[in-house]
């Protein structure tokens, strides 16, 4: 039976995994060729990546909604319903898409008052502006994903994405460094082509399913029969917590960067660089939790408790197994990692005592990953969200912040806080999963 639940999970799993993967591959794209710009630019680079995914996370964590929801229907053989999940999603995320984008924008006039190097602030500025316009896309391409996955379709996500790397990759030679004509555009260049990449994803995406003969049964046609406002609420319901909790957890990390950025450029550098290398693991985690939500989510539409179990305990040991190995490349490449990004000596010193954290909370990133993946299957989100909250802000930020200044541990005092939150995170996720997949059973 463990044999069949892990086959399961990783024959769900790789083709997001490789998704995913090719998604941050962009973001480490960018990381590297900005950093051939100079310091300043990457740092620049991580202000105002740090601010955006603070509003990029709340839209796909709303967007989320549309897998376990449809994970649901699917498992429960009501094909009609996933078609309206589709649809009614569709209408939640272009209006999300939209508003994020003008809130982006009016964000983007406050950098300054962050206390940053002022270097940095004006290139942030304008490379957070138009990273604000991508929002529709993603929402776009977030909707359409998610019901791909929410069927158990998952390679049209996996190839788009990767595509979508050579599109990233040319458009970045030709706007930052200004090729084929173009000025040469530095980190706004970077922004330029984040932009088309995540248009053209989303464009591919819609296509995808809209035009497959898989889709077919499910109706992922845009013909509404009429707004269906009880299932854009339960969407709300969902992904709006989904949402703050993935926002409690990356506005911690960009609470991070900012108290790293009063310490200095090559601090915040040495951060970025740490925080991408991290999110490579961290990717494939986010992939097995998904993976974990599909089998959750068809268990629960299913009334199998047992099924359930066995899904979410195998999704966190793979994710914990996985973590495990990565911890060890982590250490083993502490030196020589950096230098992929930057050439100065100590931005790569800093970064390479970094990783040594990174290895430490391995385990509890990809557990604390996977706890919030099966849990949201089960559409459990509001004790996970005071989770989320407790774990970062109540444990990870303060106790990072008293260990940088009071305790004069510097940038990595900061890095310890966020140890402590990963792992407080993971252990309160498991315990909530055990004991809501046990009571599962007198709701059906």
């Amino acid at each position: 039976m463990l044999k069949t639940d892990i086959k399961q999970t990783v024959v769900l799993s790789v083709p997001i995994v490789v998704g995913q993967l090719g998604q941050l591959m962009m973001s480490v794209t960018d990381s590297v060729m900005v950093g051939r710009v100079g310091t300043d630019a990457l740092a620049a680079a991580a202000l105002g990546n740090a601010v955006f995914m603070l509003i990029m996370i709340v839209g796909i964590g709303l967007s989320m909604a549309v897998t376990p929801l449809t994970a649901i229907a699917y498992g429960a053989g009501r094909h009609d319903e996933c078609g309206i999940v589709l649809r009614q999603g569709l209408l939640v995320n272009t209006a999300a898409g939209i508003v994020f984008c003008l809130f982006t924008l009016f964000v983007s006039r406050f950098l300054h008052l962050m206390n940053q190097p002022l270097q940095i602030v004006g290139p942030a500025t304008v490379y957070l502006r138009v990273l604000g316009c991508s929002m529709l896309p993603i929402m776009l391409f977030q909707n359409y994903r998610q019901f791909s996955e929410g069927v158990s379709i998952l390679k049209p996500a996996m190839y788009i994405n990767l595509l979508a790397n050579i599109v990233n990759i040319l458009a970045n030679w030709i706007f930052i460094y200004g090729n084929l004509g173009m000025p040469a555009l530095g980190l706004t260049g970077a922004g330029i082509a984040t932009f088309s990449s995540r248009s053209f994803m989303a464009v591919c995406m819609i296509l995808a399913v809209t035009r497959s003969s898989q889709m077919k049964p499910f109706d992922p046609s845009f013909r509404f029969r009429r707004i269906d406002f009880d299932m854009m609420a339960r969407l709300l319901k969902v992904g709006l917590p989904m949402g703050i909790q993935y926002f409690f957890e990356v506005s911690a990390f960009a609470g991070a960067s900012i108290i790293i950025g009063w310490m200095g450029a090559k601090e915040l550098a040495a951060h970025q660089i740490a925080l991408n290398l991290a999110s490579i693991s961290f990717m494939v985690v986010l992939g097995i939790a998904a993976a974990g939500t599909i089998r959750v989510g068809n268990a629960v539409g299913k009334q199998d408790v047992g099924a359930v179990r066995r899904a979410g305990f195998t999704a966190s040991i793979l994710c914990a197994l996985f973590m495990a190995c990565a911890a060890v490349i982590f250490i083993s490449l502490k030196r020589y990692l950096p230098t992929l990004y930057v050439s100065d000596p100590e931005v790569i010193a800093i970064t390479a005592s970094l990783l040594i954290i990174v290895a430490v909370f391995q385990v509890s990133d990809g557990v604390q990953a996977a706890g919030l993946g099966i849990l949201r299957g089960m559409t459990d989100m509001k004790i996970p969200t005071l989770i989320t909250l407790a774990a970062y802000w109540v444990i990870g930020l303060p106790s990072g912040y008293l260990m940088a200044f009071k305790l004069k541990l510097g940038v990595y005092g900061v890095w310890y806080g966020l140890l402590l939150s990963l792992t407080a995170s993971a252990v309160l996720m498991m315990m909530r999963f055990n004991s809501k997949s046990r009571d599962l059973g007198n709701t059906f």
